[in-house]
């Protein structure tokens, strides 16, 4: 398989490295296979570039994914063929409903055996067709920079979203001299004079106005002149489901998120408002409560839609105003659009106002209640919400359990919820290890629960081999509550299939190097997290909860 190369040539491993390099990626994530060793030994020797390598390819996926979202820069995923593609799978879905930069490259066959049914070979474009932005292979050495950069271009241009890049074993082994392709520069649309001057127009006429914020693409100075406008207009503003952290909770224009667990109040606010200006957000099933808060194709409100992709306005809303511009370009000329007279403001400021108490309201945790058996997760939320630093990132996968985190916890900063609007369970644990990783010296706290975590509980193995002291908040109730909340809607009385028998959660995390403690009493969390703070290493703290609480504000009957 190996070719010789001459003085001046690469094999297709090392050229494709030198791309990566080239377009600033500092970390991959890989688990490793013998479809892709040209590109593992083109590693060996690159300073610039860590890989860390996980226990499984789902894991790995997911971490690349996080870091797409911390970064707004592709993150990169290498696995081997068949399974380990099919493994990863899950964090490309994750990217693509995200709207995440990443680049998943899979090792393929050589190019001579394809259509043969070949060890482990699988047709990624139709594989992954559906779900990529873009699913190509390489067919020749010399084109790997070329790919490579257009990968680097697709995946962030737009609506980011994952690319996949199947590499036969001939053309990384093969060899080829190559220019490399420049770093690539993404073009960024911008809103015309005229949109933002219709924008102010319509803001002018609104009497119950209501702004929602989500997507990607923001980076701080944008999240800054968002406020900016905001506070200069006195508007509401409602965050999308798991786009919190984009604007900060504790400000008082701040009145919650659409999305799981939504409070009744927001929701019909969504739908009593006349004027919606959304920024980034596509508003999906979940963030519109089924298509419910806002009318497809018209809505009854009169929209203004902000989308870097052009093609997803209009595609299930029809905005009065659609504006086709990145969301960074979009809050930079916020800052040139005048803001509206006083007395204009002043016809919603009681609106605002009600808004944000409603907020506050639903957002702070009642007292606690003597039917709660175990640890009350409102208290242990709302605890981390005031003692944890502002930059603190907090991941989570999906189940009931992330309904408290949504509601209790109150983020500051950009850049500090990683989480799966796709409801991925799984997610949360390999993401807070990439986030730790990326940021060493940012506290990084895991909320999962027992069968979330459950789904890769090997990556402790990575957590404690790369160091990476991340603390880890498993919600134990010994079920899959989510499932088990619609079983008894739909067939109450009936349980089936969604009890489990769980490992000592603290012996294993222990076994793996961790920290690790059982909390059975809300008054001992603090405590127990101060000890997992101070332990230097991977930790996890389990809290056994009352399966009966199923969600905040609902019980089962038993």
């Amino acid at each position: 398989m190996s070719e010789t190369a001459s003085p001046n040539s690469r094999n297709g491993g090392r050229i494709l490295v030198d791309a990566l390099v080239g377009n600033g990626v500092d970390t991959v994530y890989c688990v490793p296979g013998e479809s892709y060793l040209p590109v593992l030994d083109a590693l060996h020797d690159t300073q610039s570039v860590r890989t860390i390598t996980t226990r499984h390819e789902g894991a790995a996926s997911n971490m690349a994914d996080a870091y797409g979202k911390l970064t707004g820069r592709p993150g990169i995923c290498f696995v081997t063929r068949g399974p380990g593609a099919t493994h990863a799978s899950n964090g490309v879905h994750t990217a693509s409903e995200d709207a995440t930069p990443m680049i998943l490259f899979i090792g393929q066959v050589e190019q001579g055996f394809l259509g043969r049914g070949a060890f482990q070979e699988v047709d990624y474009r139709q594989m992954f067709g559906g779900i990529a932005k873009w699913v190509t292979q390489i067919e020749s050495v010399e084109r790997i920079p070329e790919i490579v950069a257009k990968a680097f271009s697709v995946a962030l241009s737009g609506r980011p979203g994952p690319v996949v890049i199947a590499l036969p074993e001939d053309v990384l082994f093969g060899a080829a001299t190559v220019s490399d392709a420049p770093a690539v520069r993404v073009a960024q649309a911008a809103p015309e004079p005229q949109s933002l001057d219709a924008l102010r127009s319509l803001l002018e006429e609104a009497q119950r106005p209501l702004v929602i914020v989500g997507g990607t693409g923001w980076d701080d100075a944008a999240c800054a002149s968002l406020k900016r406008f905001v506070s200069a207009n006195d508007l509401p503003v409602a965050a999308s489901f798991r786009r919190q952290d984009l604007f900060d909770n504790r400000d008082a224009h701040y009145v919650g998120q659409l999305g799981l667990g939504v409070s009744p109040k927001l929701a019909q606010r969504a739908r009593d408002a006349d004027l919606l200006i959304v920024i980034g957000s596509r508003l999906a099933e979940t963030t519109s409560s089924g298509y419910t808060l806002f009318e497809s194709p018209a809505p009854n409100q009169t929209m203004i839609h902000v989308h870097p992709d052009a093609q997803e306005l209009g595609r299930v809303y029809q905005a009065r105003l659609p504006i086709n511009a990145s969301l960074a370009a979009f809050a930079r000329a916020l800052d040139g659009v005048a803001p509206v007279a006083a007395q204009t403001k002043a016809r919603w400021h009681a609106w605002t106002e009600s808004a944000r108490a409603d907020y506050v309201a639903h957002s702070t945790p009642p007292a606690p209640s003597a039917e709660i058996r175990g640890v009350d997760l409102a208290q242990v939320v709302a605890h981390l919400s005031e003692v944890l630093p502002e930059d603190a990132v907090i991941t989570n996968g999906a189940g009931n359990y992330t309904v408290w985190v949504h509601r209790f916890y109150r983020y500051r900063r950009m850049a500090t919820e990683l989480a799966p609007t796709n409801g991925a369970m799984g997610y949360g644990f390999p993401a807070a290890i990439a986030a730790k990783l990326r940021n060493p010296e940012q506290s990084v706290v895991c909320f999962a629960g027992d069968g979330c975590f459950m789904m890769y509980p090997q990556e402790l193995a990575t957590a404690v081999q790369f160091g990476a002291p991340l603390i880890v908040i498993l919600v134990n109730n010994n079920m899959l509550g989510t499932i088990r909340m619609h079983q008894e809607r739909e067939y109450p009385g009936r349980v089936s299939a969604t009890q489990f028998v769980n490992p000592d959660f603290v012996a294993m995390a222990r076994a793996f190097g961790a920290h690790a403690e059982r909390v059975e009493r809300t008054e001992d969390f603090a405590a127990a997290f101060e000890r997992a703070q101070r332990a230097g290493v991977a930790a996890l703290i389990e809290l056994r909860t009352d399966p009966l609480q199923i969600t905040p504000a609902n019980r089962l009957a038993n």
